[in-house]
Parts: structure tokens; C-alpha cells; sequence
């Protein structure tokens, strides 16, 4: 019901994504104590900055970011599971509480966005089941002296989301697969989320978010953003985009890019700038907000939010300022061979 409302809202406007919730958990100022509760008072290694944990000992500081972004007019929420997979909890020890963890943080986002769906139900709230890149990369070996090694292999990586997504995915309204530095990773998502769908008999939508790493317009696994685009098409996304790593300004080109290939909806949601000397993000959030709003000019995206170092304030300005802005339409593309390694590659027709 919920993501039917979506989709004709999408038709009709820009749709407004959540920020950051490192940033705002952060800015609650937890400690050790915080992230063990009474349940992991005796863990043997200290958790503190296992922001996913804070689903099972924090619940509250969890909610309050989600309802801090609600309350400013985000359309979707990201459930905090980034890191909700048994690889990622593996540096904690706590691999084992991955899928456990994985579904109170979608029970948490979907009682937030249920109570304002219920206040507001002309603007209807949904809720994101958030998929993060592991802290393991199929693509590069972490061993300069051994090009071949790799610390995972694929039907590990696989078995690890699968688990994750079948924890939640009753719980979430679509899944976003997002800041995707490897592809194979994130085919490994994708084929994982289907795999889920074919076990509990139905489908639920996909986003697929990636991150150009730096200034060189690639990938960590050295792909452009149309390349990586034409690597993860199969998987018919509801949106694809880019969030994370650059700012606005940095990221607009890369945009505007996929924009021009992708034949379906556009989400990007950048940082707030670049970090400065202190890991810190000095943007405001009316400089944000003018830097994106030619985005909806020029007709590129569709969602629009806020990575790291956005709050409540950046997603409240950059919504005001494209609330009269009309949405990309999703274009019809020629069908022809398109293949992709690093860079795409087309056979015109």
C-alpha cells in the first residue's frame, strides 16, 4: 500500500531520502555504556562505534534520528543496518547477532514511519532496508604482495546477505544495496535479495547506490559511473545513484552521467562536502541545498538526501528547495549490446 503511494508520488515530484545516521548518533554523544546495554554489560571487547548494535541496546537513539528526519519531510527512512551482516559484526565478535540485528533495526524505521504515515497520510513514509558494502572487498586484495588473495569468496559474501535480507525483508518496504565500492560485492547483494525473494514467494524493490571514491570519476574497483550502471542493470532497479565519499559539487558530473543511461528512477545523496582536517563536514545546509537544487533543474534526479555529515537541517533545505522542481522522467533506451569492464562499451544499432 504504502509503496504504491510511492510510486505515483515519485511521478509527481522529487522524493526526499533520510541523512546521515553516524552523523546525528554522534551528535548524541553515546559511550561504551551506551552501545553494551545490560545485555552485552560483560562483552569481552569493547563495541562502542557498532552504531548497528545501538538497534538492540539503544532502540530510542536509534528512533530519534529516524523521527528527527521524518519530522523535516524525508519520504523514506534507511534502516540503521549498514553494518547488520555477519561479515561487518565479525570485528566486534558478533556475527552471530548480524541477522538479529538486521531486524530490529527495520522494526524500529517501520514504527517511525508508520506513526507519521498515520499523521500525515497524504505523505506517506517509507521504509529502506539498508544494505552496506562490508568492510571485505571481493574485487581487490588487501595483500599488496599476493594480487590473489582475498579474505572472502562470493558465495560467502552472498550467504551473508542473504541472511541479512531474509531477517528483514517483511519488515522494509524496498532495499537499498548503497555505497557500493565493489561490484562484485554488490552483485553478491543482488543476487542474495533474490534469492530471499524466491524463498518467501514474493518481491520487494531494489536501490542500488554507489560511491565514486575520488576525484577520478571511479569506484574503488575502478569502474565509472556508467560502467558500474551497466554491471548492475540486470537487477531492473527501482533507482540507481551514487551517495558518499564526494560532496555536491564533486558529485554532480558523475550524476548527470547516469542520468543519460539509466532507464529508471535517479537517487543521489552526496556528503556534506569533503571532510576537512578533523574528519569533519563544514557544508551547511543552505550550501548544500544550492548546490543540488540545478540538479532538479536540469532534470536529473528523482530522490535527493543527505550522506555523511547531513542532519534534519540539510534534508529540510535541500527539500525546500526543490519542492516546485519536476522530476526526472525515465527515459526509453534503444536496446543494444552494452557491455561494461572498467568502462562501458556500446555496438550502436
Amino acid at each position: 500500500m504504502v509503496w504504491s503511494k510511492i510510486e505515483k508520488a515519485i511521478s509527481e515530484r522529487i522524493l526526499i531520502l533520510d541523512g546521515a545516521m553516524g552523523t546525528m548518533l554522534q551528535l548524541q554523544k553515546l559511550e561504551e555504556a551506551d552501545f553494551r546495554g545490560e545485555r552485552f554489560l560483560d562483552w569481552h571487547m569493547p563495541v562502542q562505534g557498532n552504531n548497528d548494535l545501538l538497534c538492540i541496546t539503544k532502540p530510542e537513539a536509534v528512533a530519534k534520528v529516524h523521527n528527527a528526519f521524518l519530522e523535516v519531510g524525508s519520504d523514506f527512512i534507511e534502516t540503521n543496518s549498514f553494518n547488520a551482516n555477519s561479515i561487518s559484526q565479525a570485528d566486534y565478535d558478533m556475527a552471530d547477532f548480524a541477522p538479529e540485528i538486521a531486524r530490529r533495526s527495520a522494526r524500529i524505521a517501520r514504527d517511525c514511519a508508520d506513526a507519521w504515515t498515520e499523521k500525515t497520510p497524504e505523505k506517506p513514509r517509507a521504509v529502506l532496508g539498508a544494505i552496506g558494502p562490508m568492510n571485505k572487498t571481493l574485487s581487490i586484495s588487501p595483500k599488496v604482495e599476493d594480487p590473489g588473495y582475498r579474505d572472502v569468496g562470493f558465495d560467502q559474501v552472498c550467504e551473508s546477505y542473504f541472511q541479512q535480507i531474509t531477517a528483514f525483508i517483511d519488515l522494509v518496504d524496498a532495499l537499498i544495496i548503497e555505497t557500493v565500492f565493489d561490484t562484485l560485492n554488490c552483485k553478491a547483494a543482488i543476487l542474495a535479495a533474490k534469492r530471499v525473494f524466491d524463498d518467501v514467494g514474493y518481491e520487494k524493490p531494489v536501490l542500488i547506490s554507489g560511491t565514486i571514491t575520488d576525484r577520478s570519476g571511479r569506484t574503488l574497483s575502478g569502474q565509472t559511473a556508467e560502467a558500474f550502471w551497466l554491471s548492475v542493470a540486470h537487477a531492473k532497479p527501482f533507482a540507481i545513484g551514487l551517495n558518499c565519499a564526494l560532496g555536491a559539487d564533486e558529485m554532480r558530473p558523475h550524476i548527470a552521467a547516469i542520468s543519460k543511461v539509466a532507464n529508471c528512477h535517479v537517487l543521489a545523496y552526496p556528503n556534506a562536502g569533503l571532510p576537512n582536517a578533523f574528519g569533519e563536514y563544514d557544508e551547511t545546509p543552505d550550501d548544500m541545498a544550492s548546490q543540488m537544487s540545478p540538479w532538479a533543474a536540469d532534470g536529473y534526479v528523482n530522490i535527493l538526501g543527505g550522506c555523511c555529515g547531513s542532519t534534519p537541517g540539510h534534508i529540510h533545505a535541500i527539500k525546500k528547495s526543490v519542492e516546485n522542481s519536476t522530476p526526472r522522467p525515465v527515459p526509453q533506451i534503444t536496446p543494444t549490446l552494452r557491455l561494461a569492464g572498467l568502462e562501458p562499451f556500446q555496438i550502436a544499432v
